[in-house]
């Protein structure tokens, strides 16, 4: 097995290859001045399992082509087999057809990386795991929700309140309580299918004086974890953390967020920035692993 280190996930894929001792192979990268991706892999991958790390976080579109492209690449290199660490999987949350006109986005990605020579591929808390049941290929996802909370439980924040953002992700909260041993709770949400507004109630749960911590899949805006703050301060919560696998935090999103009350954001370097405060290599190398015995 060899790791091919896409350019979104250059740490990552380093950390990955150092833990399972494999070699690294690395992958040139450029821009031309017209806006097309250049990319070369630096090592040789003939007859060799193929393990791209390559996350597709903004910029989603151009991220989602250099991973096709080191597929190509690693195709024509004669891989043997060539598996595909997305831990962001861009266009996931239009796994369905919403509203009359619009594509499966999600599905369309699944056959261009096909097309591209990638034969199975593993992600990290996808929005809806059904949307892999939209694959041509084996398709797996990880959950990095027990990493977010052991991150906590190590900074003292054993027995703190997991409050999950809406009913859809109590699993989330659930997972979390396991590590940090306290209760859990859910918010009822509403979301506009037309203007993305968010509109939130507080469910039937007693946080005065606690530690809440909202976990999440995906902060991108920052609106639900804002919302969802306000209210818990009104509550009383003692401190309010957020947490998340992918802190996509667009623009202000997370000053917006600290300003709204939250005392610290922590996320997954599956979207590296300033809040990627938990490594994912340790999860990804796990499961890597399994296949090698597989």
């Amino acid at each position: 097995m060899k790791i091919i280190v896409g350019p979104a996930s250059k740490e990552l894929g380093a950390r990955v290859a150092e833990l399972l001792n494999v070699e690294a192979v690395s992958v040139f990268a450029k821009t031309f001045p017209d806006g097309e991706s250049y990319i070369r892999l630096d090592g040789n991958v003939e007859n060799d399992e193929a393990v791209i790390i390559q996350t597709t976080s903004p910029p989603q579109d151009t991220r989602l082509i250099q991973l096709a492209l080191i597929a190509d690449a690693a195709k024509r290199n004669n891989a043997k087999q060539i598996t595909a660490v997305v831990p962001y999987l861009a266009y996931a949350r239009q796994d369905k057809v919403f509203l009359k006109g619009e594509p499966v986005s999600v599905e369309t990605v699944a056959k261009m990386l096909q097309a591209a020579g990638i034969t199975r591929l593993i992600t990290v808390n996808v929005h809806q795991e059904k949307a892999l049941q939209r694959f041509p290929f084996p398709a797996k996802n990880l959950s990095a929700i027990s990493l977010l909370a052991e991150h906590f439980k190590r900074i003292g924040l054993k027995g703190a309140f997991a409050l999950a953002p809406d009913i859809g992700a109590t699993y989330i909260a659930e997972q979390a309580k396991i590590i940090l041993g306290g209760e859990c709770g859910y918010l009822e949400k509403h979301r506009d299918r037309y203007t993305g507004q968010v509109s939130m109630k507080k469910g039937s749960f007693n946080v005065k004086g606690k530690p809440v911590i909202i976990f999440d899949d995906i902060i991108s805006t920052g609106g639900t974890i804002i919302a969802a703050s306000k209210i818990l301060n009104e509550l009383g919560a003692s401190e309010v953390y957020a947490a998340c696998v992918h802190p996509i935090l667009v623009g202000e999103a997370e000053k917006h967020i600290h300003e709204a009350g939250v005392k610290e954001v922590v996320g997954t370097d599956s979207v590296p920035c300033s809040a990627s405060k938990v490594s994912l290599a340790p999860l990804i190398c796990a499961e890597l692993k399994e296949l090698q015995r597989g």
